[in-house]
């Protein structure tokens, strides 16, 4: 029988990839994972291919066991991370031996977390992505019995005395706090607010429990549309911020539709998208004005940081002698 990751308590988890690249021109959401920061950071974490398959696990509690040798990492939200109830370390690599229990509890502050295994896990492909799509009927979410094909094993990991942690590779953890404050650039229509624009900045919005991976319904203080002529239904990007008529605004994530018919005030940064999909239903969320410049500038400051702990994870894991997967 070949090895597997068997879910014993799936809670609200599906297996994710960064997404279906270049086909949003077919009519294709682009999906994936909704925290791209920390879900490649778990991927590099086990000396996988940034876009390698992953488990993302939302607000619900997770458990699984290997039946042979892996070595995984966990990022995004803090949450209780065990083996076997052995309390151990998100955002490094934990070495875990067969049969043994990872537990993920108590997920808080943000919402979603992000579990990696070295040579990652089988899952069917559709167009270029495993990300499940529920306007095609694409994937599902993971069930209590289901059993994920494991790629590769690693040999247990571990100090020969001491039981010290062998890995301190510093990865760059996003700051998680009980309010959020998102980068957006200028959207296509801000002209159509005028003065009323600048509300998006002076007060703060609340995520609405009507979210999902579609979009973010938000309360607040909406801005209110001055121009009258009708808005024609267009491309719109992931990260737009759509005023609808009514009290809330609508900040399309990762699951969007191609084209949509309302203003476009603002549109998040790619560094605030991640941070917008650890956004929980009750949390409060500021806007924060960002030319385009700063927002390249940021995107480029986290690469470069995701590119340096890919160097420290080749140098720590050849040292090792942990065998690395050859692609994605």
């Amino acid at each position: 029988m070949a090895d597997a990751l068997t879910i014993h308590r799936a809670g609200l988890a599906t297996v994710q990839d960064l997404g279906r690249f270049g086909r949003s021109r077919f009519g294709l959401p682009v999906n994936g994972a909704l925290d791209q920061h920390s879900a490649r950071v778990a991927n590099v974490l086990c000396g996988n291919d940034e876009s390698a398959p992953l488990i993302e696990i939302t607000a619900l509690d997770f458990s699984c066991t290997p039946s042979t040798d892996v070595l995984i990492a966990v990022t995004g939200a803090p949450a209780d991370l065990t083996v076997d109830g052995v309390a151990r370390p998100q955002w490094e690599p934990v070495s875990v031996r067969s049969g043994e229990t990872i537990r993920i509890t108590g997920i808080r502050l943000g919402i979603r977390v992000y579990l990696a295994v070295l040579g990652s896990v089988n899952a069917p492909f559709l167009q270029g992505s495993c990300a499940p799509d529920t306007i095609l009927g694409f994937g599902h979410s993971l069930r209590d019995g289901d059993e994920l094909g494991l790629r590769s094993y690693c040999p247990p990991i571990d100090h020969p005395h001491f039981r010290i942690p062998l890995f301190r590779l510093h990865a760059p953890v996003e700051r998680f706090q009980a309010a959020w404050t998102i980068d957006v650039t200028d959207g296509p229509d801000l002209a159509e607010f005028g003065d009323t624009a600048e509300q998006l900045f002076r007060s703060p919005y609340t995520v609405s429990a009507q979210s999902n991976h579609i979009g973010l319904r938000m309360r607040g203080d909406v801005p209110r549309r001055v121009a009258t002529g009708e808005v024609l239904s267009r491309g719109v990007p992931v990260g737009a911020v759509e005023v609808p008529t009514g009290d809330e605004l609508l900040v399309l994530h990762r699951g969007r539709g191609v084209t949509a018919g309302y203003p476009v005030l603002a549109v998040v940064t790619a560094t605030g998208l991640s941070a917008l999909g650890q956004a929980r239903p009750g949390q409060s969320i500021r806007f924060r004005h960002r030319t385009i410049a700063e927002a390249v500038t940021a995107y480029r400051s986290q690469r470069n940081a995701v590119n340096a702990l890919k160097a420290r994870v080749r140098t720590v894991f050849d040292a090792l002698r942990i065998p690395v997967p050859l692609g994605p």
